[in-house]
Protein backbone atom coordinates (compact mmCIF):
# COMPACT_ATOMS: atom_id res chain seq x y z
CA UNK A 1 0.00 0.00 0.00
CA UNK A 2 2.70 2.36 1.00
CA UNK A 3 4.54 2.25 -2.22
CA UNK A 4 1.38 2.74 -4.07
CA UNK A 5 0.72 6.10 -2.48
CA UNK A 6 4.84 6.92 -3.15
CA UNK A 7 4.10 7.63 -6.82
CA UNK A 8 1.45 10.10 -6.74
CA UNK A 9 2.79 11.97 -4.00
CA UNK A 10 5.93 12.16 -6.02
CA UNK A 11 4.24 13.08 -9.34
CA UNK A 12 1.88 15.85 -7.38
CA UNK A 13 5.90 17.28 -5.84
CA UNK A 14 7.37 17.29 -9.37
CA UNK A 15 4.18 19.44 -10.72
CA UNK A 16 3.64 21.75 -8.16
CA UNK A 17 7.27 23.67 -8.95
CA UNK A 18 6.37 23.97 -12.65
CA UNK A 19 2.53 25.30 -11.63
CA UNK A 20 4.28 27.74 -9.46
CA UNK A 21 6.65 28.95 -12.12
CA UNK A 22 3.86 29.19 -14.54
CA UNK A 23 1.62 30.82 -12.71
CA UNK A 24 4.11 33.31 -11.00
CA UNK A 25 5.20 33.95 -14.77
CA UNK A 26 2.16 35.48 -15.76
CA UNK A 27 2.06 37.81 -12.45
CA UNK A 28 6.01 39.22 -12.05
CA UNK A 29 9.44 38.97 -13.31
CA UNK A 30 11.83 37.14 -11.13
CA UNK A 31 12.93 39.57 -8.41
CA UNK A 32 16.59 39.41 -9.69
CA UNK A 33 15.70 41.10 -13.71
CA UNK A 34 17.49 44.39 -13.22
CA UNK A 35 20.36 42.08 -12.02
CA UNK A 36 20.49 40.12 -15.17
CA UNK A 37 19.61 42.89 -17.81
CA UNK A 38 22.57 44.61 -16.06
CA UNK A 39 25.07 41.47 -15.93
CA UNK A 40 24.04 40.98 -19.51
CA UNK A 41 24.48 44.52 -20.50
CA UNK A 42 28.40 45.47 -19.93
CA UNK A 43 31.00 46.28 -21.74
CA UNK A 44 33.00 42.47 -21.35
CA UNK A 45 33.51 40.18 -23.78
CA UNK A 46 31.79 37.37 -20.97
CA UNK A 47 29.02 39.96 -20.55
CA UNK A 48 28.66 39.95 -24.61
CA UNK A 49 28.62 35.64 -24.43
CA UNK A 50 26.29 35.24 -21.32
CA UNK A 51 23.86 37.49 -23.55
CA UNK A 52 24.12 35.80 -27.03
CA UNK A 53 23.86 32.09 -25.13
CA UNK A 54 20.40 33.69 -23.36
CA UNK A 55 19.34 34.99 -26.92
CA UNK A 56 19.99 31.29 -28.16
CA UNK A 57 18.16 30.10 -25.60
CA UNK A 58 15.23 32.95 -24.92
CA UNK A 59 12.50 30.43 -23.74
CA UNK A 60 14.42 29.24 -20.52
CA UNK A 61 13.97 33.15 -19.87
CA UNK A 62 10.26 34.17 -20.65
CA UNK A 63 9.42 34.13 -17.00
CA UNK A 64 11.35 37.65 -17.20
CA UNK A 65 9.69 39.50 -19.56
CA UNK A 66 12.84 40.84 -21.60
CA UNK A 67 12.13 42.00 -24.78
CA UNK A 68 14.40 40.03 -27.17
CA UNK A 69 13.01 42.34 -30.73
CA UNK A 70 15.44 44.39 -32.87
CA UNK A 71 15.76 45.92 -35.82
CA UNK A 72 19.41 45.16 -35.78
CA UNK A 73 21.50 48.54 -36.91
CA UNK A 74 18.37 50.59 -37.37
CA UNK A 75 18.75 52.79 -40.70
CA UNK A 76 22.52 52.49 -40.66
CA UNK A 77 23.52 49.51 -42.44
CA UNK A 78 24.03 45.68 -40.20
CA UNK A 79 27.14 45.08 -42.15
CA UNK A 80 28.72 48.10 -43.25
CA UNK A 81 31.87 47.59 -46.01
CA UNK A 82 31.18 43.59 -45.06
CA UNK A 83 32.47 44.46 -41.28
CA UNK A 84 29.41 41.95 -39.18
CA UNK A 85 28.14 44.54 -36.89
CA UNK A 86 24.17 43.14 -36.80
CA UNK A 87 24.88 41.20 -33.43
CA UNK A 88 26.08 44.16 -31.48
CA UNK A 89 23.69 46.12 -32.89
CA UNK A 90 21.16 43.70 -31.84
CA UNK A 91 22.52 43.66 -28.14
CA UNK A 92 22.57 47.35 -27.97
CA UNK A 93 18.46 47.50 -28.93
CA UNK A 94 18.18 44.64 -26.15
CA UNK A 95 19.56 46.83 -23.40
CA UNK A 96 18.07 49.95 -24.96
CA UNK A 97 14.73 48.37 -25.43
CA UNK A 98 14.68 46.73 -22.03
CA UNK A 99 15.98 49.40 -20.00
CA UNK A 100 13.57 51.84 -21.01
CA UNK A 101 10.59 49.71 -20.22
CA UNK A 102 12.06 49.42 -16.74
CA UNK A 103 12.20 53.16 -16.86
CA UNK A 104 15.36 53.54 -16.12
CA UNK A 105 16.98 54.13 -19.58
CA UNK A 106 18.62 57.44 -18.93
CA UNK A 107 20.56 56.03 -16.16
CA UNK A 108 22.34 53.36 -18.23
CA UNK A 109 22.57 55.06 -21.74
CA UNK A 110 25.68 56.00 -21.17
CA UNK A 111 26.94 52.14 -20.50
CA UNK A 112 24.92 50.96 -23.05
CA UNK A 113 26.55 53.05 -25.74
CA UNK A 114 30.15 51.77 -24.47
CA UNK A 115 28.97 48.04 -24.77
CA UNK A 116 27.94 48.47 -27.79
CA UNK A 117 31.33 50.44 -28.66
CA UNK A 118 33.23 47.74 -27.39
CA UNK A 119 31.28 44.61 -28.94
CA UNK A 120 32.13 46.77 -32.29
CA UNK A 121 35.78 46.72 -31.30
CA UNK A 122 35.62 42.77 -30.40
CA UNK A 123 34.53 42.37 -34.20
CA UNK A 124 37.33 44.85 -35.70
CA UNK A 125 39.69 42.57 -33.29
CA UNK A 126 39.47 39.87 -36.06
CA UNK A 127 40.98 41.50 -38.44
CA UNK A 128 44.59 43.67 -39.52
CA UNK A 129 46.46 45.83 -40.89
CA UNK A 130 44.50 48.18 -43.16
CA UNK A 131 40.86 46.42 -42.85
CA UNK A 132 41.36 46.50 -39.09
CA UNK A 133 41.92 50.46 -39.20
CA UNK A 134 39.14 50.96 -41.43
CA UNK A 135 36.92 48.52 -39.41
CA UNK A 136 38.09 50.49 -36.21
CA UNK A 137 37.33 53.74 -37.74
CA UNK A 138 33.36 52.34 -38.94
CA UNK A 139 33.02 51.29 -34.77
CA UNK A 140 34.13 54.91 -33.90
CA UNK A 141 31.30 56.31 -36.12
CA UNK A 142 28.76 53.96 -35.14
CA UNK A 143 29.43 54.73 -31.55
CA UNK A 144 29.41 58.30 -32.01
CA UNK A 145 26.22 58.30 -33.72
CA UNK A 146 24.14 56.21 -30.80
CA UNK A 147 26.11 58.52 -28.34
CA UNK A 148 24.87 61.43 -29.72
CA UNK A 149 21.70 60.37 -31.47
CA UNK A 150 20.49 56.92 -29.79
CA UNK A 151 17.21 57.38 -28.09
CA UNK A 152 15.38 54.80 -26.63
CA UNK A 153 13.24 52.66 -29.45
CA UNK A 154 9.85 54.03 -30.80
CA UNK A 155 7.76 50.76 -29.50
CA UNK A 156 9.10 51.07 -25.74
CA UNK A 157 6.78 51.88 -23.23
CA UNK A 158 7.11 55.40 -21.97
CA UNK A 159 8.79 55.72 -18.85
Amino acid sequence: MRNRMVLPLAAAALALPAALLTAGSAQAAPADKPQVLSSWTQTSASSYNAWAAARANQGAWSAYGFNWSTDYCSSSPDNPFGFPFQMSCARHDFGYRNYKAAGTFSAHKSRLDSAFYEDLKRVCAGYSGATRTSCNGTAWTYYQAVKAFGVAPAGAPAA
